[in-house]
Formats: structure tokens, sequence, C-alpha cells
């Protein structure tokens, strides 16, 4: 009779991530950085609200991720299946993101999880300044539900405190931290053969969704005026999304479709980067880029918009440049400089990429979070600090 082979007991706590999606974004690049570099002491799962996505690819193996196909609007289905899928997993902690998924705040007191966290880690173009009431009524009255809330910048954490009116002990900050070693090690001329570009013309390039908040329109729109200075500078855009078709119209009308590559979703980002001479993002809102800092670990100079917390990741006039939101002719001003000079270019790169060594590598992020999920399940912070 063979002996029964016994398997080792997970005492690994439970973590479940509630998210909108993982659908690619920085959002979900951070839950996915955050679970595989803590996963040896949680034992993490991501619980999808609608659908899964093309970042779960990115989670180390195990992880388990769930999608509960919520439809638009209120689902009462899809949150009396979140609340069972608490009460199966029975977690100590929920760790919910962003307006989408807080709904995961109630379910998770309803299903006995002692701890709950909510991250703030930006807004949509509905709401890019966080000021709807109904939302905001909402997050004040549910407050005494959650053990912490954490936000990615300063700036969102004074929204926290200044417009929705949350007490400031309740609230961290935890800035996005980046994998440093998947960046600044591409030869220029290899990764622009590996996105389709060739020569020695300078290229300016933005990553990120196509969407309204991320305003590439207005990027086009500079573009077109920096071409009169540079008639032989590119512009490349990686990513995909609802404003793609209004974007062809647009680089049509304006004249520059030659000039311009849509790169679209793209699982080579570290490539894309490194065929860039600057980078640029001219969103109209953010919380904390990813694409900011990758940028920076890739020795890159940053051109971005002065919203949200973009100030806190660059030093202006150093690192880069930052510009009004919504407005062109600066954005255009901003990139003619560098592009006028290549020395200004290396410099600024060189220093984004230390700034980014010194204050926003991964494993720093990784052991700020670790550091409040081992604080409330030790109980230093209290139940519902």
């Amino acid at each position: 009779m063979s002996t029964p082979v016994l398997r080792p007991v997970d005492t690994r706590p439970v973590v479940v991530h509630a998210v909108h999606s993982l659908a690619v974004g920085g959002l979900e690049n951070g839950v996915v950085n955050l679970v595989n570099g803590t996963g040896a002491e949680f034992r993490h799962v991501v619980v999808c609200m609608t659908t899964e996505g093309p970042m779960r690819e990115r989670l180390r193996p195990g992880v388990e991720v769930l999608a509960l196909g919520k439809r638009r609007g209120h689902d009462v289905r899809a949150f009396v299946r979140l609340t069972g899928t608490l009460r199966r997993l029975r977690p100590r902690i929920v760790h919910s993101r962003n307006w989408a998924a807080f709904d995961a705040v109630v379910a998770a007191r309803l299903a006995g999880v002692p701890f709950v966290i909510h991250g703030e880690h930006g807004r949509e173009m509905s709401d890019p300044h966080g000021r709807l009431r109904r939302r905001n009524r909402a997050r004040r009255l549910l407050a005494p539900l959650v053990s912490r809330f954490i936000t990615v910048s300063e700036d969102l954490r004074r929204w926290l405190i200044q417009e929705v009116r949350l007490p400031a002990a309740r609230i961290t900050t935890i800035h996005n931290g980046v994998d440093l070693s998947r960046f600044g090690d591409l030869e220029r001329q290899t990764a622009r053969l590996r996105i389709g570009l060739s020569g020695d013309a300078p290229v300016v390039g933005t990553v990120g969704r196509l969407d309204p908040v991320k305003d590439q329109a207005g990027l086009v729109r500079a573009f077109a005026t920096v071409l009169k200075a540079h008639p032989g500078a590119m512009l490349v855009i990686a990513g995909d999304g609802p404003c793609r078709t209004d974007l062809v119209r647009l680089i049509a009308e304006l004249g520059v479709a030659d000039r311009v590559r849509l790169l679209g979703a793209r699982s080579d980002v570290p490539t894309v980067l490194a065929a860039m001479d600057v980078f640029v993002l001219p969103s109209v809102a953010e919380g904390i880029s990813n694409t900011i800092l990758e940028a920076m670990a890739s020795g890159l100079p940053v051109v971005a918009t002065r919203v949200g917390g973009s100030p806190e990741l660059i030093e202006d006039g150093v690192g880069g440049a930052l510009v009004p939101a919504q407005d062109p002719s600066a954005l255009a001003g901003a990139l003619t400089a560098y592009l006028d000079e290549p020395g200004l270019r290396t410099l600024h790169g060189k220093c984004a990429r230390q700034r980014a060594t010194e204050r926003f590598g991964l494993e720093r992020m990784c052991d700020a979070y670790a550091g409040v999920y081992r604080d409330l399940l030790s109980g230093t912070r209290g139940r519902r600090a």
C-alpha cells in the first residue's frame, strides 16, 4: 500500500485584488508588478469585475484570476457573485482599485473580510478632476468600511483630503515603481528596425491607450507644428483604444501621415521606448504614469503635461519639461527645444534615468505595499485604521 503524499499547507495570507479588468494599462501593470514581486509572502488572487485581459499573461504561474462579467452600470448579479467569491476565497485583505471596483468595499465587508484597502490610481475623462458629487458622497459614506486608502500620488492624496473630505491619517501614498532591469539596454538602431523605422531622424513618441484623457490628438497637432522646424522628425504612438479612428482622420487632415506611425497595442514597450529620442505624455489627467517611469528608466527626457502626479516624477528643466494640459503650442515648443539640442536630450535623459533609479525602483514599491499589508495583519493599524 503506497504512502500518501502530504502536500505542504500554504500559510501565506490571501490578498484579493479587485480591478475592472486586466487590460493593458498603468493600473493593471502596477497590480501585476505588485503580485509578482510579493508572491513569496502573500497568496494573491485577482478578481476582474468585467473580463480578464492580456495583462494576465504577465502574472507569475499559479496566480488565480477570476472574471465576474459585470455589465455596465449597477449589476446586482455581479455584486452577488463578487460577495460569494470573497466568501469562498476567505481572504485576509481585499484591495480594490479605482471607482470601477469600488463595489468590492461593500462586498468584502458582507463577506466578512477583516481588512479592506481601496486604491486611487487616477481618473477617467468623464471625471478628470474627481468632482462628481455622487461618487464623492459614496466614498465618504463607505469610508468607515475601508481600513486604508492608498493613492499613487500626493496629488490624489490631496484630492481625497480636500475634495472628498477623508481623514488624512487614513491615507497612504505609494508611488508606482519600475523594473529598471527591463529598460535602457537595447541599442537605438536595433530597436528602430524592430518597430519598422530606419534612419537617424529624431523620433518623438508616446505609449498609452488611445483615450480622450490621454489627448494624443493634442500631441498630433503639436507635432504638426514641430515638423515646420524639423521636417524629418518622426512621431510614434503605441497603444490602441476608442480614439484610433479619430486619430487616423486627424493625421490625414493635417497632412502628416508620412511622419506619424500608429503602432497599435504592443507587448514590447522596452523596445518601443528604446527607439525614441524624446518621450511625451500629453494627458488631460493622470494618477501616476507608469509609462513616464519606464521612459525615465530608458534614459529618455520626458515632456509631459503638468497634471496629476506627473510633476512628482519629472524634475522640470532637469530630466524633462512640464507644460500646461491641452496646449499644443506649449507642447510643440518643448519638443522643438529638445530636437534643437541633442546634447540637452542626452543630459536630461541621464538625469531621468538616475532619478528613476534612486526614487522609483520596483522593489521600493513592493516593499511599501507589503509593509501596509503587514501592518494591517499584525494589528498595528487596527481593524479599520
